[in-house]
């Protein structure tokens, strides 16, 4: 969604810059033909107090967007209103207590970068553009979430506008029933949450990135080494491979074995990646780069750029395994070999959560995840 400095206001379907209003806000080029009655572009809580009430009294559904990175689009919906949040973007930081309240519309790399200055950390989403309220709502695969948890974990409480146009704070103590639900609620979640309570982590001293590239040949074997070298793969380790048309390095299909790394020191890090260089498989690699330091910020951009291009019409489907790779290679090769052209790209990611999780809505995860991402460039 391109992010804007201006005033928002009410606009009705038939209006001249309807289409264009609402297509902006979504990071997805593809129209999916859908059509609210009315956007509402809020400035403030104010405004959204009187968004839903109206909502309320008219007998409209409502639909809310805050970054607009949901791939299949689910704030456009046929009829009722549309919320608009990205203008309530508000970062405030207690380092005190090592607290922030952010409003939905605040994009993770704003919040990352307002952080970093302050040595604080919190898992944000793996986007820069992605915003933080859809991102927490529907649980927060973010950085470093495999040793921090899931960035839902550390939502401490919620200020929300209920149905009826009611404000309310939820916390442990206060409204408990919202919490739960609004930790992995999704996009059926039941109010319009205009503040986020954070608790913040001491920031990791070492950020970095180790990369390996392997030619489509060896698809089956490195599926097979990363599968069995999972479960055992430091916490502080997002080891994850990509199926690229325009692999790293050598400009052709090939599976880009990326292992980003937060730890307090550089021989930890080290350390924690050195599975890569220690497989058996190294030999036919075509490219080992050595572990190299990079800020979260280049990260987000990078991939962003290299990898989810805007004006793109994406699909995308995803799926947890918990079972052996085995099985699933030959999929994994009639995926490989039918892979569309970049920025197209499928996700093989190691997750292997921890045996429990608080009590909370979110509860769906498994050993790997499975993603795949189709994406064809310019407009329809």
């Amino acid at each position: 969604m391109k992010r804007t400095a201006s005033r928002g206001v009410v606009i009705d379907k038939g209006s001249p810059d309807f289409d264009a209003a609402l297509l902006g806000t979504s990071f997805n080029a593809q129209d999916p033909g859908r059509r609210p009655d009315r956007i509402v572009q809020v400035n403030d809580v104010e405004e959204v107090i009187a968004a839903v009430k109206r909502a309320h009294d008219e007998g409209l559904t409502i639909g809310i967007c805050s970054g607009g990175h949901s791939w299949a689009q689910n704030h456009i919906r046929d009829g009722g209103m549309l919320l608009e949040m990205s203008r309530l973007n508000g970062i405030a930081i207690n380092e005190a207590d090592d607290t922030a309240v952010i409003g939905p519309g605040c994009l993770a790399g704003e919040l990352n970068a307002a952080l970093a200055k302050r040595r604080l950390f919190f898992p944000v989403a793996h986007a820069y553009t992605v915003g933080m309220g859809g991102f927490l709502l529907q649980g927060g695969f973010g950085w470093n979430s495999r040793a921090s948890g899931l960035a839902c974990q550390s939502v401490i409480g919620i200020d929300v506008v209920l149905a009826d146009g009611t404000l309310v704070h939820a916390s442990e103590q206060e409204n408990p029933e919202l919490l739960w639900a609004a930790r992995g609620a999704g996009p059926g979640f039941f109010g319009v949450v205009v503040r986020f309570h954070l608790k913040l982590h001491r920031r990791p001293k070492f950020v970095g990135l180790k990369l390996q590239i392997f030619r489509m040949r060896h698809l089956e074997e490195v599926m097979a080494w990363a599968d069995k070298a999972g479960p055992d793969v430091s916490p502080s380790v997002e080891f994850q491979l990509v199926f690229n048309r325009r692999a790293t390095g050598i400009f052709a299909h090939g599976i880009e074995v990326l292992a980003p790394v937060l730890t307090d020191r550089w021989s930890d890090a080290r350390e924690a990646v050195a599975f890569i260089d220690r497989s058996p498989l190294r030999k036919k690699a075509s490219l080992t780069l050595p572990l190299m330091p990079m800020s979260l910020n280049m990260m987000m951009k990078t991939g962003e750029k290299m990898l989810f291009l805007p004006n793109t019409r994406w699909t995308a489907d995803s799926m947890w395994m918990n079972d052996p790779i085995d099985p699933m290679l030959p999929a994994l090769r009639k995926i490989a070999d039918s892979q569309p052209t970049a920025p197209s790209h499928a996700l093989w990611l190691n997750w292997n959560a921890p045996p429990s999780r608080p009590d909370m809505a979110f509860s769906l995860e498994a050993r790997t995840y499975l993603a795949l991402y189709g994406g064809l460039r310019g407009k329809a």
